[in-house]
């Protein structure tokens, strides 16, 4: 049951010597959809040309036609907006989707790797960033290149991947550094000076270029990076509250979160100490997930098209081809929780 390379036929090459999809194949050989005569017979054949028979007996712990998807928690709107949009995606080409946590553990990451692959899923999608160095890069370059042999694909989502160039690691991202810059050059233009940045753990790739789109904007407008704060701090509200007090002891005019949930921490902070936001203190988010519009006020942040960005990684692992390289496009939300320093409101959009 081996195709011209050497390797195992896949349900991968019965689609593609049959001319059909995957899900067709997995349909018809589970006997889950009735297809017209011509389209049965081709796919009947390419799999007894690839001897492929032997796989449609395979154990219950087969996963064959399904995605499986790794995040760190399900906690908040970033990740299973990403899950949601992978979801969609996968159903409509007729596959199912498999959802594990990892919490942010490199190992438990690596496992559900090698758990996913041994199972025969037609991918694997990895979502979020994760403190990583060379040598975990270099094992996930080999997972991926065992995947790839297989007729499976490594795919990596709102992560970028600074591992071998020659990795067959798929990737969809967004520019954390233009983001950050963006969102400052908002506070920065708006005419704050005291600022203060709640990056999140700066041992993440994502985080230390969000960090650096902050330094950058902040040089772009002549305000020294040396003495502004930026800390990394753990990426939920209560994080938000007790940094966020902290900094509005130091009388910053506007904070910057790396996330959406971190901001509504400081807000919290700031109405517990009976300032006004914008009035007194003007905060930004990042990510735009569902509660954003609905914080007390309305959270100015940066947009991240979460469902878009799920929709173009399952779109990669099922079928490959184009780019192994994908950037998503972001954007400033404007409501009404940033100011002027002098507490006058942006208008919102």
């Amino acid at each position: 049951m081996q195709t011209r390379s050497g390797r195992r036929a896949t349900v991968r090459d019965v689609a593609a010597r049959a001319g059909v999809s995957i899900a067709t194949v997995s349909r018809i050989l589970n006997n889950t959809y009735t297809a017209p005569p011509e389209t049965h017979q081709r796919v009947m054949t390419a799999v007894d040309e690839l001897d492929y028979k032997a796989t449609t007996t395979r154990s219950l712990s087969s996963l064959a036609g399904t995605i499986a998807v790794a995040m760190p928690h399900l906690n908040g709107g970033y990740f299973t907006g990403i899950a949601a949009g992978i979801e969609e995606q996968a159903r409509s080409a007729g596959m199912a989707t498999l959802i594990g946590t990892t919490a942010n553990s490199a190992d438990r990451e690596l496992a559900f790797i090698d758990t996913m692959r041994k199972r025969d899923v037609e991918a694997t999608i990895l979502i979020g960033a994760l403190a990583s160095g060379p040598d975990y890069e270099n094992l996930l370059a080999e997972h991926a290149r065992a995947m790839d042999r297989a007729g499976s694909r490594l795919v990596l989502c709102g992560r970028p991947w600074t591992g071998p160039a020659d990795a067959p690691v798929h990737v969809v991202s967004y520019d954390a550094f233009a983001a950050a810059h963006s969102a400052t050059t908002f506070l920065l233009s708006s005419g704050h000076t005291r600022l203060a940045h709640l990056a999140g753990p700066l041992d993440y790739a994502t985080g230390r270029l969000r960090a650096d789109g902050f330094r950058q904007a902040l040089r772009d407008f002549g305000v020294d990076p040396e003495t502004t704060p930026i800390l990394s701090v753990a990426m939920n509200r209560d994080a938000g509250y007790r940094n966020g007090s902290a900094l509005i002891e130091q009388g910053v005019t506007a904070i910057f979160t790396a996330n959406d949930e971190l901001a509504a921490g400081v807000l919290a902070a700031a109405r517990e100490r009976g300032l006004g936001v914008p009035a007194d203190l003007s905060v930004v988010g990042f990510d735009d997930i569902p509660m954003a519009r609905d914080l007390c006020p309305p959270l100015t942040t940066l947009h991240i098209p979460r469902e878009e960005m799920g929709r173009t990684a399952a779109r990669m692992a099922l079928y490959g081809g184009g780019e192994q390289r994908v950037q998503i496009g972001t954007h400033i939300v404007v409501r009404e929780s940033a100011a002027p320093p002098n507490g006058r409101s942006a208008t919102p959009a």
